[in-house]
C-alpha cells in the first residue's frame, strides 16, 4: 500500500488527531483519494516525521492520527545559499524544484540587467506563494523534512551585499576556472545570471564582493540547467553525496 509524505504546518504528536491544513487536506482527500484507516508520512519542518493514518475523510475536513515519531533530516552538512535570477514559468519552477531535490538551504530569486520577468507587489506575492508551494511538494518527494528558504526577489547588488557563507562563486562561461583548490566550506553562496548571461559589470561587481568565478565545463549551461549541475558538484565534493 502505498504511504505518501504529506507536509502539514500543525502541531503533531502521537496519538493526538488532527485536522490538516487546506492545501494538504485537498492533496489527500481529492488528489490523492486517501480514505479512512490509509497510512501516510507527515512532516510539519520542525525536524523528523510521523508514521500516520488517516481516520476521518469527509467534504469539509481530513483529519489524520500521528501514530509514531521517526526523527532524522536528510539536510546535507553544506549550506547552500542560491542567488537565481528569475526566469519565466516552468524554467524558474523546474530550477526550484530541482535545487530542493540536490539539497539547497535557501534560495533568492534575483533582478539582474538581463532578466526578463517583471513583477509588481501582487504578482510578487503570488510567485512566491506558487514557489513555496514548489518547495513543499519537492521536499515530500525528495524525503527532505525541513522546508528550504525561499526568499522574495531583490535586486542582484543588494544580494551580494548580504552574503556572509564562507565561499561564493559566480557562475559564468568566461572563465576556465573549475571548482578545485578551496579547502572544504561549511557554507557556499552561488550566483546564477538569466537566460543571456550576466554582464561584464555584474560579473565583476560579484567578484569585487568576494565572488570566485566558476565554469563547468566547455557547454554552456541554460539557466535552469546550471545550479542544479554546480549544487550536484558542490554536494559531491563538499557535501552528502556518496563518493564509494
Amino acid at each position: 500500500m502505498r504511504n505518501p509524505r504529506i507536509y502539514a504546518p500543525v502541531t503533531l504528536d502521537d496519538y493526538q488527531p488532527v485536522d490538516l491544513p487546506e492545501s494538504a487536506a485537498n492533496h489527500v482527500g481529492r488528489v490523492l483519494r486517501l480514505k479512512a484507516s490509509d497510512p501516510l508520512i507527515l512532516f510539519n519542518g520542525e525536524g523528523g516525521c510521523w508514521q500516520a493514518r488517516v481516520s476521518e475523510v469527509t467534504k469539509k475536513k481530513v483529519q489524520v492520527v500521528p501514530l509514531e515519531h521517526m526523527p532524522g533530516d536528510k539536510e546535507s552538512p553544506l549550506h547552500i545559499s542560491l542567488g537565481q535570477t528569475l526566469s519565466r514559468g516552468e524554467r524558474m519552477d523546474y530550477a526550484i524544484q530541482k535545487a530542493v531535490e540536490c539539497g539547497v538551504t535557501e534560495i533568492t530569486p534575483l533582478f539582474t540587467e538581463r532578466c526578463e520577468v517583471k513583477l509588481n507587489s501582487e504578482r510578487q506575492d503570488k510567485r512566491l506563494r506558487h514557489w513555496q508551494q514548489v518547495i513543499i511538494s519537492a521536499c515530500e518527494q525528495c524525503g527532505r523534512n525541513r522546508l528550504p528558504v525561499i526568499h522574495p526577489p531583490v535586486q542582484i547588488n543588494d544580494w551580494l551585499e548580504g552574503r556572509t557563507t564562507q565561499l561564493n562563486f559566480v557562475l559564468h562561461h568566461r572563465t576556465e576556472k573549475a571548482l578545485t583548490g578551496y579547502e572544504q566550506p561549511e557554507s557556499v553562496s552561488l550566483l546564477i545570471g538569466p537566460e543571456g548571461g550576466l554582464t561584464a559589470d555584474e560579473i565583476s561587481l560579484a567578484e569585487q564582493k568576494q565572488f570566485h568565478p566558476l565554469a563547468l565545463g566547455p557547454r554552456v549551461l541554460r539557466t535552469e540547467t546550471a545550479p542544479i549541475s554546480a549544487i550536484s558538484l558542490m554536494q559531491y565534493i563538499w557535501g552528502d553525496w556518496r563518493q564509494s
